[in-house]
C-alpha cells in the first residue's frame, strides 16, 4: 500500500535532509524511496529563495490583486480626466453674439 504525506510532511523530511540527517536513514524511517526524499529536498532548496522575496513586486502579485490596482488606476483617471474637463470649460472664455 502506498502511503501519502501532507506538504507538512514532506516539508519536515526536506528539511532534515538539509541539517545533514542521511538520506537513507529517512528513507527507511519514512518507508519512502531516497530519490522521493531528493526530490522534495530540491523543491525546498529551489522554493526557498522565494520565501525572502520582496511581495511588493508586480511579479508577486496575484492576478486578483493587479486588477484591482488597475481598476484603481483608472477610476483616479476617470476623475481626473472630468476635472480638467469641468476646469476647461470653467476657464474657456465664453462665445459672444453681436446679433
Amino acid at each position: 500500500m502506498r502511503k501519502t504525506y501532507t506538504p507538512k510532511q514532506k516539508a519536515s523530511i526536506a528539511l532534515a535532509t538539509l541539517r545533514g540527517e542521511p538520506v537513507t536513514k529517512l528513507a527507511s524511517l519514512h518507508q519512502v524511496h531516497p530519490n522521493q526524499i531528493n526530490s522534495w529536498k530540491k523543491i525546498v532548496e529551489e522554493e526557498l529563495e522565494s520565501l525572502f522575496s520582496d511581495k511588493r513586486r508586480k511579479e508577486n502579485f496575484s492576478k486578483d490583486r493587479i486588477i484591482d490596482e488597475l481598476y484603481k488606476t483608472i477610476g483616479q483617471r476617470e476623475v481626473e480626466i472630468s476635472w480638467l474637463k469641468k476646469k476647461f470649460n470653467v476657464d474657456l472664455p465664453r462665445e459672444v453674439n453681436f446679433d
